[in-house]
């Protein structure tokens, strides 16, 4: 397992059940010690940013380093929690992690602060290398001095 200097976990914003079984394999075969934790639309990550019961326990639920937000969500979808990451001047960098390829979801994602899109591959040997990829940037190997 390689060390990483983001102190907290990913949090990824998902609703399909397939796709958390997805990315949280590519996450364990990364060798990553970050740990993804997954919610499953806007508004439950919203009430785990805000430290909402159930997730008031920062000490369980730490703020997480990262979040990998799907667009087409029930409840609350990306496009909303992109903007109430604004609104609440939140400064965790989110990652659009979506099926959409469309050029005006893409617009609209980085209009709302979002610091990469990236459209989900369809082979879970895309998706380890899209995850390695993702993790290579936004997380090095601590320094030893």
């Amino acid at each position: 397992m390689r060390p990483d200097i983001l102190t907290g976990p990913v949090l990824i914003a998902e609703d399909e059940e397939n796709d958390i079984f997805l990315l949280r394999r590519a996450f364990r075969k990364s060798g990553s010690s970050l740990q993804p934790v997954f919610v499953r639309d806007g508004q439950e990550a919203v009430d785990y940013l805000s430290g909402s019961p159930p997730f008031d326990d920062r000490t369980r639920h730490p703020l997480p380093a990262l979040l990998l937000i799907d667009l087409h969500m029930p409840r609350m979808d990306g496009f909303d929690l992109l903007a109430w990451l604004i609104e609440k001047g939140f400064q965790i960098p989110a990652v659009v992690l979506t099926s959409s390829c469309l050029q005006s979801d893409v617009q609209r994602a980085r209009q709302l602060g979002a610091a990469e899109y990236l459209v989900k591959p369809h082979a879970f040997g895309e998706l380890e290398n899209l995850v390695n990829q993702l993790l290579a940037r936004w997380s090095r190997p601590l320094q030893t001095y």
